[in-house]
């Protein structure tokens, strides 16, 4: 199966060069529906480029603390001088969202750039 999801520049360049290998996500009904194996088509909001990674793993936790507990801050798409916590996610998620579905953390791999 292939699901689709949109992305800002900075975790697709990520994905594109190949540090960021875990996309964190609400573990809501859309993303319940994700396995292992199934492709994700990533596309860029600012210029509609795409990629194809493959799904490798499922992290599913109760929240995204736990996530950035679990993996290197570059794999969740940060720079080495980034600082990285977690409370970032609520830029996206808000806790309440957080506490109904908890979280994953998708492991991939990159797959195809379509330009």
């Amino acid at each position: 199966m292939i699901h689709s999801m949109n992305l800002r520049i900075g975790p697709y360049t990520s994905i594109k060069n190949g540090t960021k290998t875990i996309e964190m996500r609400l573990y809501d009904e859309k993303r319940q529906t994700i396995k292992m194996g199934d492709q994700i088509q990533f596309g860029n909001y600012e210029n509609n480029e795409k990629l194809i990674v493959n799904v490798k793993n499922l992290h599913i936790c109760p929240s995204f603390a736990d996530l950035y507990a679990k993996f290197d801050k570059v794999a969740l798409g940060y720079k080495p001088e980034d600082k990285a916590v977690a409370e970032d996610m609520l830029d996206y998620y808000p806790i309440e969202e957080q506490n109904k579905y908890g979280v994953v953390g998708i492991g991939i791999e990159l797959v195809e750039i379509i330009d």
